[in-house]
This record gives C-alpha cells, sequence and structure tokens, in this order.
C-alpha cells in the first residue's frame, strides 16, 4: 500500500532518503485524491490475469504502454535522465506508473506549496493529473521497473517549474477548488 508525508526541506541530504519531518506527518490517500492524485493496488506478478489494469485502462482510455528500468547499470545516460526526473516539472498529460518491480518516490506540491513524498514499491500504480508539480526519484535501493501508461500517443515534454501560463496547470488549479 501507498504511503505519503508532508517532506523536510533539506537539500543537503541526498534526495534517494525519505526526507521526513520531525514530527513524521503522514497522509492517507484522501488527501492524495484531494489533489488529483488517483492510487490502485494490482498485482504485478499476475496482472494480466486478474483483470484490475485492463478495467482501469478502459476506464481512463488507456491505451499505449511502455517498461521502463531506471537503475545505473539498465538506464543510459542514469545520471543525466535521474537529475533530470528529480527536477520540479509538470506534464500536459497525466504521468501513469504501475509499478512492477523495485521503489521510488515521486513528490508533488501540494495546494500549499508544501512538498509531498510518496513511496511506490511493486504493485503501486499511481496517477498523477496533468499541470501538477511534481518530481521522480529513486531510494537507496537504486532500482525500480515500472510500465507508463497513456491515453493515445505518448507525451514524454516536461515544463519546467515555471510552467505556470499553461492551460493544464490553470485547468489542475481549478480543480483543487471543487475537491
Amino acid at each position: 500500500m501507498v504511503k505519503a508525508w508532508f517532506m523536510d526541506n533539506d537539500k543537503e541530504k541526498d534526495q534517494r532518503l525519505e526526507h521526513h519531518l520531525e514530527p513524521v506527518q503522514m497522509l492517507d490517500l484522501d488527501y492524495l485524491d484531494s489533489h488529483g492524485i488517483k492510487y490502485w493496488l494490482v498485482d504485478a506478478d499476475n496482472y494480466k490475469k486478474e483483470g484490475l489494469l485492463d478495467k482501469i485502462r478502459k476506464e481512463r482510455g488507456y491505451s499505449y504502454e511502455d517498461f521502463i528500468t531506471v537503475s545505473p547499470e539498465k538506464l543510459p545516460n542514469y545520471e543525466e535522465k535521474i537529475k533530470s526526473f528529480f527536477e520540479e516539472h509538470l506534464h500536459t498529460d497525466e504521468e501513469i506508473r504501475f509499478v512492477l518491480d523495485g521503489s521510488g518516490y515521486f513528490d508533488f506540491r501540494d495546494r500549499d506549496e508544501r512538498w509531498v513524498r510518496i513511496a511506490v514499491e511493486k504493485n503501486d500504480l499511481i496517477v498523477l493529473p496533468a499541470g501538477i508539480y511534481h518530481r521522480f526519484t529513486l531510494d537507496t535501493k537504486n532500482y525500480i521497473q515500472a510500465m507508463r501508461l497513456f491515453v493515445g500517443e505518448p507525451v514524454w515534454k516536461a515544463h519546467f517549474r515555471p510552467a505556470d501560463d499553461l492551460p493544464c496547470r490553470d485547468t489542475y488549479l481549478q480543480s483543487l477548488t471543487t475537491m
């Protein structure tokens, strides 16, 4: 089950550490949902037979998939890529990741501009809405394998902050007032 918490702002510590506040301030799925973040627990070893992933894909219109392995041994230009993944950005489409193996962190800015860290691991399927500022990093295990899902053809462009002039950002911010 996914775990989330408010992060400290210690930029001196390794980004792959948990970065808990003192005292720790854990958050629940309702908090993530209030920011448009969706979560499902899907059996990564049996998702083809289980049917839940197919149901989610059909309901949300995910028609394209590919796979990524992020580790120093598997990802070309690893250092450059992991650095760019951790730079605060948004996308004009949802970011959908189904973790097949390993673990990592998605961080996002909440409505009060606080960083929230979401720990994802095998069996977690997470959807970050278009227009949300976020970033990704591995944890200290330095390995994650994920299925990336898209509506239609994949859109790979990250819009680094500031990108407040994009319509998806305005749409996202307006959605927060109705949640």
